[in-house]
């Protein structure tokens, strides 16, 4: 199944894992080799402000903050490794793509996974 843009129509991804408990979540993308045709996605059980880390991720990522809805409420281009971020905006679900791929989708798309 591909993870996809219902505003635009487009697929984002074809391929993707749901992430929903703890261990899974915090593990993320450590130690893994980036891939273009992969995203990662963190389902949490309610809307919250959301931090992530990139610690041992050695390569930069973009990332999706979506809504309860799957609506797109806040953007990070350019993840660096061994950053920290600090959501603004709450989300429910989290995606996480290679660089470049986020400049398919703007705040507010609906997406589907």
């Amino acid at each position: 199944m591909a993870i996809k843009n219902l505003s635009k129509k487009i697929i984002v991804v074809e391929k993707y894992r749901i992430c929903k408990d703890l261990f899974s979540k915090s593990l993320g993308l450590m130690f893994s080799k980036r891939r273009e045709d992969f995203a990662l996605v963190l389902a949490f059980d309610e809307e919250k402000k959301i931090s992530l880390h990139m610690f041992f991720v050695f390569y930069p990522i973009d990332v999706l903050f979506l809504d309860e809805n799957k609506r797109v409420v806040e953007m990070k281009k350019n993840f660096r490794p061994f950053a920290i971020y600090n959501s603004v905006k709450r989300a429910k679900y989290v995606v996480e793509l290679a660089c470049g791929i986020i400049d398919k989708t703007k705040i507010n798309d609906k997406i589907e996974f």
